[in-house]
């Protein structure tokens, strides 16, 4: 693999993966307004070569799992975290993270990254549409600044128990949550991979400030 590339003015350059999934188009201005250099693609050198890789996600859990298969997604998605190469996911993109997930009566296999199931929230009235508080986890990056800020939920699913813990070296995962009805997981920090229930993309100048501290989590990366 090459060396990662370098955006223009020495901004971090990230690839938002292109399978089929949603309008990602505003996930591009968002991340651009926030400093970087974006690229919208599927093109596997570009999205290896790229200092961080973002995952957005529409729709139903099978659906986008089908979408990653024919692009090879997950196979792009792990060799990156092999190699210690940032991942970002959001919503859906954050929901395939996980073993499973079931969604009326479908269960379909995620990516594994993360034990669990997702899950439909118990509450009553889903979908979960609309601005909400998060409780960020003790030492989170990504809520460096806006931990009492609110961000855009849309979402029926989400995990809801999280049961991963640290082992040796490594260092422990941050689990960010908020409530709908019940708890569930808002933002997962572990390591090169990160993800949010929530879109960042629609949450303002605080999900803009989300996407920055990311950001500067990868100029860290490549130093």
């Amino acid at each position: 693999m090459s060396a990662p590339e370098n955006g223009d003015g020495g901004r971090p350059v990230v690839a938002v993966l292109e399978y089929g999934s949603g309008n990602v188009h505003s996930a591009v201005k968002a991340l651009q307004s926030a400093g970087a250099e974006v690229h919208l693609t599927r093109d596997r050198g570009r999205i290896m070569d790229a200092d961080g890789l973002l995952v957005p996600g529409v729709g139903a859990f099978s659906a986008v799992m089908e979408q990653l298969r024919e692009v090879r997604g997950g196979e792009l998605i792990e060799r990156r975290l092999a190699g210690g190469r940032p991942v970002l996911g959001i919503c859906v993109g954050m929901q395939v993270m996980f073993e499973r997930g079931i969604e009326r009566g479908t269960d379909t296999e995620g990516l594994g990254e993360w034990p669990g199931v997702v899950k439909e929230l118990e509450a009553p009235v889903v979908p979960h549409m609309g601005w909400n508080t998060v409780e960020a986890g003790e030492g989170s990056r990504l809520f460096r600044g806006i931990e009492h800020e609110r961000f855009y939920f849309v979402h029926s699913f989400a995990a809801q128990e999280w049961t991963l813990e640290a082992h040796g070296p490594f260092q422990r995962p941050v689990v960010t949550w908020a409530r709908h009805g019940g708890p569930f997981l808002a933002a997962v920090e572990n390591g090169p991979l990160s993800a949010t229930q929530f879109h960042p993309e629609k949450s303002g100048e605080a999900g803009i400030r989300l996407l920055r501290n990311w950001l500067e989590g990868l100029r860290r990366s490549n130093v």
